[in-house]
């Protein structure tokens, strides 16, 4: 699924947009713990659902190569973390949708998840 089907399906917002919009997304990850995105994330163009809006998110996705980190439930991140978010060339998206219906309509458009 490329990344901008995914902006659409999740009617999300793009934040932080990233340099290809047309990039192929592959995996999905819906956490809120940093530890359980650290444990299970393997795949490049991966994209991390969160509800967690502190900058640990961001840096836990650059840490894991993660290149997408959707805020759940119309959370919004603060400045700081959109400017991180540009720094380190992770896009930023924010999605009215809850945690589960978010990673369910993914999964309908193909991303696979990833966890133990």
């Amino acid at each position: 699924m490329k990344l901008s089907d995914c902006v659409r399906v999740l009617e999300a917002e793009v934040l932080v947009p990233a340099e290809d919009m047309q990039m192929e997304i592959k995996v999905a990850c819906g956490a809120d713990l940093m530890s359980d995105v650290m444990a299970f994330a393997c795949a490049k163009n991966e994209v991390m659902l969160t509800g967690l809006v502190n900058p640990q998110a961001i840096r836990t996705a650059e840490m894991m190569d993660v290149r997408v980190i959707v805020f759940v439930r119309g959370k919004r991140p603060t400045d700081l973390m959109l400017k991180m978010g540009r720094d380190k060339g992770i896009c930023i998206l924010s999605t009215p949708l809850p945690m589960f219906s978010a990673c369910g309509v993914l999964y309908q458009g193909g991303v696979q998840g990833k966890g133990g």
